[in-house]
């Protein structure tokens, strides 16, 4: 059964199966349909009775004309393989599963596009695209590439109503992966509960195979998976991110030390008083913070001045 949308929908088939019988049988009926009709043809023509006319032209059009028309409704077809035929213009069926058959010498097998072959693989396939140079959610230039693993569902929709189901989906897949990128920034500093493409990778993954499942879905393919395979700056402003990045990373290093600093000297102070090894006047006690947090925050090792005075 065939449904139909009105409108601008695009035609949704069910599949079907067409009346087919086994390829073997067919074959040695021919053979021995042939060979019959050349033991006829060659009595007919020792015996040159007027008779024996009909039966001559009758077995010499079988030869030339039925016996090889018989022989181009035979279909082989490997594991994962499938054939979509039409007879006349109609779609009579999709010819599947592995084996040898025989179908309408008439049903012609569909090419799906403008490839060579006219069988239709079944099995998982993978799609690697280019990589795309897109703008993130902040405008930024970045490079990213994806691999898409699907497969043909619907062989009738995937024949009928798309020229080349391989073109149309590399072209659904780099629409989807345009669209997702611009919702997301590639990485933003400071908010890690905000989503970026570079921290949610893999839930961003999932939106991009359902965009392009629902992209994908009027050609009878199924996307199985989809994963981003790169991800990086645009060369012209990769620089200038990594110094970024680094300058980051610099500052947030930086406070760290400074807070591990102030609390080592707060405890050196506690512990000084709370031991009475020395006191300290207000002026000592800066001089002192100073000291160690220049020992603590340098990025050199410090090199003391020992005093071998008197304390003060």
């Amino acid at each position: 059964m065939q449904n139909t949308n009105t409108g601008s929908e695009p035609r949704v088939f069910d599949e079907l199966t067409p009346r087919y019988f086994g390829g073997m049988p067919a074959l040695l009926i021919n053979i021995a349909a042939m060979l019959a009709a050349i033991f006829v043809f060659v009595l007919g023509v020792r015996s040159a009775a007027p008779f024996k006319v009909i039966e001559i032209v009758a077995a010499l059009l079988y030869i030339l004309i039925v016996g090889p028309i018989v022989f181009g409704g035979l279909k082989v077809l490997k594991p994962n393989e499938a054939l979509v035929l039409t007879l006349f213009g109609k779609y009579i069926g999709t010819l599947k599963g592995a084996g040898f058959y025989w179908v309408n010498p008439f049903a012609t097998a569909l090419r799906p596009g403008k490839v060579p072959i006219t069988k239709i693989s079944l099995k998982a396939m993978t799609l690697n695209n280019e990589q795309q140079k897109i703008n993130d959610l902040l405008g930024n230039p970045i490079v990213i590439g994806i691999v898409v693993i699907w497969k043909v569902v619907n062989t009738a929709m995937a024949v009928l109503n798309v020229d080349n189901y391989y073109e149309f989906l590399s072209i659904q897949c780099d629409s989807a992966l345009r669209n997702i990128v611009r919702m997301y920034p590639y990485d933003v500093a400071g908010d890690d509960d905000e989503k970026t493409l570079r921290s949610s990778s893999q839930e961003i993954a999932e939106k991009l195979k359902m965009e392009i499942q629902e992209k994908t879905a009027m050609a009878g393919l199924e996307i199985v998976e989809a994963r981003i395979t790169h991800l990086a700056y645009a060369p012209e402003i990769a620089s200038a991110m990594l110094q970024r990045q680094q300058a980051s990373a610099i500052v947030d290093a930086r406070q760290m030390i400074v807070e591990g600093a102030v609390s080592m000297v707060e405890m050196a102070l506690e512990k000084l008083s709370e031991r009475d090894i020395v006191q300290l006047d207000d002026e000592r006690k800066a001089a002192m913070v100073s000291n160690l947090l220049v020992v603590l925050c340098g990025n050199k090792d410090a090199q003391p001045i020992v005093n071998s005075g008197s304390l003060y």
